[in-house]
This record gives C-alpha cells, structure tokens and sequence, in this order.
C-alpha cells in the first residue's frame, strides 16, 4: 500500500499531528490535539483504565496518514497496600519512592490496624523506622489496642529500634488498653539486654498497669516465672513487697503459678511471707512445709 506522504518531498518540520482517541462507548475517534509540536502529554486520564489513541500526520498539501492504533492503560496509584507491602519487605527505597509521590498517608493503618511505623518496629527494621519518622511518623501512634511501636520493640527485643524509637521521642510512660507499659512487654518478651537498657535509660521499674495494678515483676511472676529477667528488676530497685490491686505480692503471685525458682529469688530478696491475703496464706505454708 502507497503511504499518501511518501515521495512528495515534505520534510518533517512541515507536518502537522493531531492526536486521537477513541470514546469507548461510541468507539469513534475524536481530536485531544492538533498542532506542530513532535512530544504531547496526555493528562487528566483515570486510575486503572483502558485508553486507544491514533496519530494523524497531516501535510502541507492535505495529504494524511494514521498511525496503527495505540492501546495503553495506567496504573493504579500508590496506595496504602502498597506502602505496607514495601514495609514487609523492607524495601526502604520503595518506601521513600511511594512516600515521595504524595498520595499515601505516612500514618496510614493496614487491615489489622497497625501504621507503618509500628510493622517495622515489631519486624526490627531499623533503617526503615528512620526513615519512616524522616516522613513524619507518629513515633507514639497507637493501635486499636492502645500498643504503641515502642512497646511492640521491646517485647520483640530490637534494642537498635527501641533506642532509635527513643531518640526520636517515644515515651515510656504510654499505656496500652490493658494497662501494660514498654517495660511489662519487655519483660514478657524476656529480652534481658533491652531491659537492662531501658532502667538505664530512666525506665521506671515498679511501673504498675492500670487496671491490677501490677508491677513488670509482678508479671514475671504470674506468666514466665524468669529469674533472669526477675533479678534484673530486683537489681535496678523493683520492690519484692508491693501489694497488686488485690493484696497479692510478687511474692504470692509466684506461688499461685509454681514458679519456684523464682519463689526461692524473691525469699532471698527480702520477699516477706508474712504479707499475705486470706486466699494464698495457706499455699504459703504448704510451700514453707516442702
């Protein structure tokens, strides 16, 4: 087939373009530009859709040839999915390009309720967690269950992130919906040098939850039973002969769940077995008597 402009003689800064496409529903063709210039953006077009253009070049004479058509469909946009896909790989260049757009929220929450921040905490990516509060990350954001990424660090043991977490202004002090702080979590994660740095840190070490009133000590002794962990505490100053809510002493509270060992640790701090309530004074006797 003979090209209409072939062998006439124009040259290509006589031609004219006019860029056209096609409406899906009547499937014809109409102009979104005409003119000399050889690039054009196509702009305002909708996420995730399928476009086809054609291009029209026009001579001097009037002479015109189309292109073969060109189907082209865009992309979804960045959204939160996406962001936390490249948190759980840790891809952090991904991450500041989907930060960098402008269209997903620093902050935003995945399906289980958990910000970015707080995913790469519990995963101990610490780079990431930099980055993340370089974009302005709520350092003290929590979760529906009132956790913070802070808390979530310490139980999982990533010293590295609890301290960046820190240095960046994540406080101590926070509470979860159960009452529990960083260091209650610490101590259920039984991760020693983490607790040992937060009571250098100014971590309080009798901090009580707000609902039984329990210490990180008294927590040892009802769930772990850890001497290790205990006598970090018992070292940094935990008080052996504070009473919970219900009168109970870490004391007591060992007993009820046989942790012995750290039955014998508490006795051998100064634990008094005299303090007792009316429901445990005979498992404290029964114990004595062994």
């Amino acid at each position: 087939m003979h090209h209409p402009l072939q062998g006439n003689g124009v040259s290509n800064r006589d031609l004219c373009f006019s860029i056209e496409e096609e409406d899906i529903k009547t499937h014809t063709y109409g102009n979104i530009y005409i003119g000399y210039a050889k690039q054009h953006v196509v702009t305002g077009l909708d996420a995730s859709t399928l476009y086809r253009f054609r291009l029209k070049v026009i001579s001097p004479t009037g002479c015109y040839a189309y292109s073969p058509i060109v189907t082209v469909s865009t992309t979804q946009p960045m959204n939160g999915k996406h962001l936390h896909h490249a948190i759980m790989k840790n891809d952090v260049e991904e991450v500041c390009r989907i930060l960098q757009s402008g269209n997903v929220k620093v902050d935003i929450l995945d399906e289980l309720g958990f910000p970015p921040l707080m995913v790469a905490a519990q995963k101990g990516y610490q780079r990431m967690v930099e980055i993340l509060i370089t974009f302005g990350a709520d350092v003290n954001k929590k979760n529906g269950s009132g956790k913070d990424s802070l808390m979530l660090a310490c139980f999982a043991g990533h010293l590295d992130v609890v301290k960046c977490l820190r240095r960046f202004g994540a406080t101590w002090e926070s509470r979860d919906n159960g009452g529990s702080s960083a260091l209650h979590w610490a101590a259920d994660g039984e991760h020693l040098s983490v607790i040992e740095w937060m009571i250098k840190d100014g971590c309080k070490v009798d901090i009580t939850d707000g609902h039984s009133l329990w210490t990180p000590l008294m927590r040892v002794a009802a769930l772990n039973g850890n001497t290790e962990v205990a006598s970090i505490l018992i070292k940094a100053g935990a008080n052996v002969n504070l009473q919970d809510r219900m009168g109970k002493t870490p004391l007591m509270i060992a007993v009820l769940n046989s942790h012995d060992t750290l039955v014998h640790l508490l006795l051998k701090n100064g634990a008094d077995p005299s303090v007792t309530n009316e429901n445990v004074i005979s498992l404290l006797e029964d114990h004595g008597r062994r």
